[in-house]
């Protein structure tokens, strides 16, 4: 009997395809439009200002973006962040603002003006406004005050504060002119509208110098128990 005789198969097994890096897509519902916000409050005044170029990236989408709101009479917020949570938030807040003043047949105090701010950004914190604001004014007493807040509403009473993308370069410079940190022999000192708006300035010139998201124009108001009044400075504009 002849050996069976085996022959190799015709089919071959396939070939494997090359292995690729795997990639992976994320996408985020916030983005950060920078500008810089700056509140000084005073023996019984507040100053609050804010540059007003709107960015994203290298890109300026426009450099005459308010960030400033006017609440009441004697209140005014800045905020900083993401431009479409900003204008989202300033509109819940004078809505509200509104259906206050038609309830009670007056405007909310800046102290309970800060406290509805908290609550508000609060209610949100599962999916916060991507905003960070600072609030000045005068109080019921017709002293100034300044309120920091965070993102979800942790707020505090502060003499001066700061928020966005200028923030770091802010605060040194207003630890060291207004509180007199790590200064021997100087004393805290009331400071007065002109120099405080004149300390605004500078500040926010340095800031714009050293932080691409700040720029253009600042919008400065004047909080008084007279009312308030607006003043508006120039900044580098590349």
């Amino acid at each position: 009997m002849e050996a069976l005789q085996f022959f190799p198969s015709s089919f071959q097994p396939a070939r494997q395809a090359p292995l690729e890096t795997p990639k992976q897509y994320s996408w985020s519902p916030y983005e950060n439009n920078g500008g810089t916000t700056i509140a000084i409050a005073g023996k019984d005044f507040a100053v609050v200002a804010a540059d007003t170029r709107l960015s994203y990236g290298y890109s300026i989408h426009t450099r005459n973006a308010s960030k400033l709101c006017q609440l009441t009479n004697k209140a005014v917020l800045a905020t900083s962040g993401m431009q479409a949570d900003q204008a989202t938030l300033h509109k819940t807040l004078q809505m509200r603002m509104i259906t206050y003043k038609q309830t009670h047949r007056k405007e909310m105090s800046a102290t309970a003006l800060a406290q509805m701010l908290a609550n508000t950004l609060y209610y949100k914190r599962f999916f916060p406004y991507y905003t960070f604001n600072v609030l000045g004014g005068v109080d019921s007493e017709g002293k100034g005050c300044v309120f920091s807040y965070d993102a979800v509403g942790s707020y505090e009473r502060t003499p001066y504060s700061a928020s966005g993308t200028g923030q770091t370069l802010l605060m040194p410079l207003l630890d060291n002119q207004i509180a007199k940190k790590n200064q021997e022999g100087k004393e805290v000192t009331d400071l007065t509208v002109e120099e405080v708006v004149r300390l605004v300035k500078d500040t926010l010139t340095s800031a714009g110098e050293r932080d691409i998201y700040t720029g253009d124009f600042v919008d400065i108001a004047i909080i008084t128990n007279e009312g308030i009044t607006y003043e508006k400075f120039e900044l580098k504009l590349d």
